[in-house]
């Protein structure tokens, strides 16, 4: 139906391993692929180790990655590798980055987390000498500057770009100077998504996308976006008016709660149940129709504010 699915993960604690961990990862690996094929997806991702028998070192793990490699390679699959930022030996896309570049091999590329390389502040000017045919995905997420654990942060706070406190824009600047023209996956945990609206959720991801690579093009006009033009933005100047949603009944008493602090019905809906409240500059709106968007935040939420007009 349109669908396609462009990553198959996580594949967790392959690289480094001593025997008889090492080979039992590998079949691992080759259980993975067999449903890869069953799903039509060509590309997994690997996220850096954490277990506690693991080996550093970056030619050992470069090592793995490319009998990783010819294995994919024969079934036409690819592998990403993706610096967790609570990785043990790996959790830098800097080392994530040389340990493909020592593989060197063309189904072995790289995966990029905002979260995980913003979360433990890497300096970005590394990524805009990644070749762009080695990302072989981004994925996006924002997130308030909270101080705590980072895999509990990662797991419950991350938010859509632009809805938290780190540089995602700076970090997709870096992204968009490799001529990188890949999938944007918004990777978001948090605890409110979960239970959330899937439709809603889509809308509201498609739209921080839209306004990241917008504040791209507007920061490095020479970058190649490929979005369509926005117009310039406006600023808001205040809140023009509160709006409610309520039943008749909770209506009119609001109402008289309203008119008991100094408010006064300024108007009505020429064909709708709004009524309008003012005071001085302050407008409140009272709106009980039975369709719509009131009427669905009422039937969920109850008598509530659950609307407001911007100037």
């Amino acid at each position: 139906a349109g669908l396609t699915i462009t990553l198959f993960q996580p594949f967790r604690d392959f690289e480094g391993l001593p025997e008889p961990q090492r080979s039992r990862a590998f079949d691992r690996a080759e259980r993975k692929f067999d449903v890869m094929q069953e799903l039509g997806t060509d590309l997994m991702l690997v996220c850096s180790s954490v277990s506690p028998v693991s080996l550093g070192g970056i030619d050992r793990a470069a090592m793995d990655f490319h009998e990783l490699g010819e294995r994919a390679a024969k079934r036409g699959l690819r592998v990403g590798y993706e610096a967790l930022a609570w990785g043990r030996h790996v959790n830098d896309h800097r080392d994530a980055w040389e340990i493909v570049r020592r593989t060197a091999h063309p189904n072995i590329g790289l995966v990029l987390d905002s979260f995980h390389t913003l979360a433990r502040r890497i300096e970005l000017g590394s990524i805009r000498s990644i070749p762009a045919d080695k990302i072989f995905i981004v994925q996006l997420a924002d997130a308030p500057l909270i101080e705590m654990d980072l895999l509990y942060w990662s797991r419950h706070f991350r938010n859509m770009p632009g809805e938290g406190d780190l540089p995602v824009r700076q970090f997709m600047q870096a992204v968009a100077a490799t001529g990188y023209d890949g999938y944007l996956s918004l990777e978001i945990f948090n605890d409110q998504f979960r239970g959330g609206s899937a439709k809603a959720i889509s809308v509201d991801g498609r739209r921080s996308l839209v306004w990241l690579m917008d504040q791209v093009r507007r920061e490095e006009p020479a970058l190649d976006v490929a979005i369509p033009p926005m117009p310039d933005r406006i600023w808001v100047g205040g809140v023009e008016f509160i709006e409610f949603a309520a039943d008749r009944q909770d209506a009119g008493q609001l109402g008289s709660l309203l008119r008991m602090l100094g408010f006064v019905e300024a108007g009505r809906h020429v064909s709708k149940d709004v009524t309008l409240y003012r005071q001085s500059e302050i407008n409140i709106v009272i709106n009980t129709e039975r369709q719509g968007f009131a009427h669905s935040s009422f039937v969920v939420h109850g008598t509530s504010a659950y609307a407001m007009g911007l100037k």
